[in-house]
């Protein structure tokens, strides 16, 4: 692969996390919930594992809206027409951005939850 097809690859990624978050609302409420994680998380302290942790799952949620973006656009490619198995491939890709989201929920509550309480109400 040459130096060329590499910077391309990469500049058509970047073009898709771009049109992703142009196009897809949810992918901006996505980002705005990940920018307050990380601001909670410095505020907060975290260690690496702790880091580490949210990464990964913020990482999941992104990776999911990006498939679920890219399999609504080649089902719309694939088809004009309201079909069945169209609506099952949409709504399958949509339910796991929500089950990553429900993950992201869940270990962003079990991270950073004790350490906020401490924090705003005393102790642990």
């Amino acid at each position: 692969m040459t130096k060329k097809t590499n910077f391309a690859s990469f500049r058509f990624a970047f073009e898709g996390i771009v049109h992703v978050l142009k196009t897809q609302p949810n992918a901006r409420i996505h980002a705005a919930i990940s920018v307050a994680v990380v601001l909670a998380g410095l505020w907060l302290e975290l260690d690496r594992i702790e880091w580490a942790i949210l990464v990964v799952t913020m990482a999941v949620v992104w990776v999911a809206e990006f498939v679920n973006t890219a399999v609504e656009a080649a089902v719309d490619l694939a088809t004009e027409e309201h079909h069945p198995l169209a609506k099952i491939a949409k709504d399958a890709a949509a339910g796991g951005v929500l089950v990553a989201a429900i993950l992201a929920v869940s270990v962003g509550l079990l991270v950073l939850g004790p350490p906020l309480w401490a924090r705003l109400f005393g102790g642990q």
